[in-house]
């Protein structure tokens, strides 16, 4: 019995042990844990069981407000950002200006046709198709000049250099025309000034063209006309001409001063070529004197100047003009008019194949000389 009682003593005592203990465990861990848990926020279903609870038996006109505890810690939600919205910036579309390219006028240059007839060619060869022709004092509307000495002219087509020379007082658009004969500028207001410029009337044009036309002054000889023998197709014949009159001939030309009177009315006494066609021949292929041939080789025929790239080297070339007067008559006494070819006409279909228009001139030029003497 003793011994019972004993033993219900000592489980007594560990049992109080142990409840104390617990006691204690809980006490400070519930310590630990309130400090530890302080910023912790409470768990789901806590905060969800307490607010059923709590909106269970509170009236929902009452509002309370429970203490913290330790699974409701303070949390603090940061204030939203005031976020303003600005309004975007419309640009309204400005219509474009359209730019207007207004293109260089090409430049061009004005050349006065010194030859009598001058042929305008499709290319820059002189074995190229004929066009049309313009004549002696024609204004030629010039684009570029080529590396052979042709002109490129506005409206189509090509000139030599050598039988034209710029006028440098035209300066001009490529608004005009290419050829403008000085007969059609009559109409235009014209102011007459004094000067004279190479023994030559000048005539001042004030007109869209402002052409300057060079009138060659015409004066009488002391010798009577009756003298002269009017010109014919026949290139056998006598000129009635002396040195004077061919000088009046020649003269205004780049022909004059050169002694070629005596040389031309030689070659009439010689071999019977009449001196109004050896002057006209002359002035037409060489452009009274002002081709390159006439300038640098003093070929004033174009003696041996056959067609093709290489006709200024082949050509003929003398000391002195005089001396290619002389030869043409010799080629042409011994060639054509003992061969037969005694006529302006004839002699054109061997001479200047190319040209059906070449005996025209010729005859046209003779003419012209002709009435330059009345």
């Amino acid at each position: 019995m003793t011994r019972t009682i004993q033993w219900n003593v000592v489980a007594y005592m560990i049992c109080a042990l142990f409840v104390t203990t617990i006691i204690l465990s809980f006490t400070f861990t519930n310590a630990l844990w309130n400090s530890q848990i302080a910023g912790i926020s409470a768990p789901h279903w806590l905060t969800n069981k307490t607010a059923s609870s709590t909106k269970s038996l509170t009236p929902a006109s009452q509002v309370i407000h429970l203490p913290k505890s330790l699974f409701q810690p303070v949390t603090v939600i940061p204030k939203a950002s005031t976020i303003e919205m600005v309004e975007p910036i419309r640009q309204i579309p400005v219509p474009a200006t359209p730019v207007t390219v207004v293109p260089m006028a090409k430049p061009i240059h004005t050349y006065k046709v010194t030859a009598f007839y001058l042929n305008v060619r499709s290319m820059p060869d002189a074995s190229s198709t004929i066009l049309t022709e313009v004549k002696q004092g024609e204004l030629l509307q010039v684009v570029s000049v080529t590396e052979s000495g042709w002109l490129s002219l506005k409206d189509g087509g090509y000139v030599h250099g050598g039988y034209a020379e710029e006028v440098p007082q035209i300066a001009q658009t490529v608004s005009q025309t290419t050829a403008v004969p000085v007969n059609q500028v009559k109409d235009a207001k014209v102011e007459v000034s004094t000067a004279s410029v190479a023994n030559q009337t000048v005539k001042k044009v004030n007109a869209p063209t402002a052409a300057i036309d060079h009138l060659p002054i015409k004066k009488k000889l002391v010798t009577p006309l009756e003298k002269l023998a009017k010109p014919t197709s026949k290139v056998m014949s006598d000129s009635g001409l002396n040195k004077e009159q061919i000088a009046t001939i020649l003269k205004g030309t780049k022909l004059a001063g050169h002694g070629l009177e005596a040389a031309v009315l030689a070659i009439e006494d010689k071999y019977g070529i009449n001196a109004f066609f050896t002057i006209a021949v002359m002035k037409l292929e060489s452009g009274n004197g002002s081709s390159r041939l006439a300038q640098n080789k003093n070929n004033l025929f174009g003696l041996n100047a056959v067609t093709g790239k290489n006709a200024y080297k082949k050509a003929f070339s003398f000391a002195t003009k005089g001396e290619s007067v002389r030869k043409f008559g010799q080629l042409l006494s011994a060639n054509y008019v003992e061969r037969g070819y005694t006529t302006i006409e004839k002699v054109a279909k061997k001479y200047c194949p190319a040209n059906g228009r070449w005996a025209g001139h010729v005859r046209s030029i003779m003419r012209s000389d002709f009435l330059k003497l009345a």
